[in-house]
């Protein structure tokens, strides 16, 4: 592991590091924010996933989640969004597809398949990196995200229940089946049979009988992709007549943007927190 930067805030380090990653088979980059509290004992670990267009640095300069991890003592993770580099397939003028764009899943078509493996990337091996570099206590994990994130963190939390204690998201893609940004990257990273895709998307999942306890998303009203792209009621209509609970908050003239997501962050992480002991 590479330390590309470390800085203190709030009695905590907030560090950027890098690795060559087995899954991805590329270097990648993640930042880490480790509270006061880690240096005597071991910490609970929040992962955040960003959304299209990201990287790790948006929410970790943006996201203004340090005070409040720092007081709660939360290691917070944050992974790229993809695989990078300059033999990473990629298509340049689709902000919607490759690099930024990986979707949380592990493809299966050429030439997406060699590098695309960000599922597998968040879910064995940077974990396995975590427990070994940091003071973290691998037994008490959350997971939230944003958007595309959010999409990556509810399917990854109902695909793995026993190993995440708790989920959020903000403005997450509940249903990328149907959601008009998600359907072109799913057919050229999984191919055209839709039976595949069901793996990697919340609502599928909850129909198919995976089950996690209870999921906090939060959506602003005002967000532009709300009706095509994001649909939150969808998730809602899932979930019902099942033993899931789901806090679905609707939030009036908020947008897509970070203004929205750091409006909300200390709920989040108040909330990661009380569930994760």
């Amino acid at each position: 592991m590479n330390i590309l930067s470390q800085n203190t805030a709030f009695g905590g380090m907030q560090g950027v590091f890098s690795h060559a990653s087995e899954a991805t088979g590329t270097e990648m980059t993640f930042a880490v924010f480790v509270p006061p509290q880690a240096t005597t004992e071991k910490r609970p670990v929040l992962w955040y996933l960003s959304g299209l267009t990201c990287s790790h640095a948006n929410v970790m300069e943006k996201g203004e989640y340090r005070r409040m991890a720092a007081e709660l003592g939360l290691i917070v993770v944050c992974p790229d969004t993809s695989p990078r580099g300059n033999d990473v397939a990629d298509e340049l003028t689709n902000w919607k597809m490759g690099k930024g764009a990986g979707m949380y899943l592990n493809a299966t078509e050429t030439p997406w398949a060699e590098h695309y493996k960000m599922y597998s990337y968040i879910t064995e091996e940077l974990p396995s990196l975590i427990a070994e570099q940091f003071r973290a206590d691998m037994d008490r994990q959350g997971i939230f995200g944003h958007s595309m994130g959010g999409h990556g963190a509810m399917t990854i939390a109902l695909k793995n229940p026993e190993r995440f204690k708790s989920c959020s998201a903000f403005a997450p893609i509940v249903n990328p089946l149907t959601a008009d940004w998600t359907q072109d990257a799913f057919e050229k990273y999984l191919g055209a049979d839709r039976a595949k895709w069901r793996e990697y998307d919340a609502c599928a999942l909850v129909e198919d009988g995976a089950r996690f306890p209870e999921f906090l998303v939060d959506q602003g009203k005002a967000d532009s992709f709300l009706e095509t792209g994001l649909a939150p009621w969808k998730f809602e209509k899932a979930v019902k007549g099942t033993d899931i609970g789901l806090t679905l908050r609707m939030h009036e003239r908020y947008d897509h943007s970070y203004y929205f997501i750091s409006t909300f962050m200390e709920d989040h992480l108040k909330w990661h927190a009380q569930r994760l002991g």
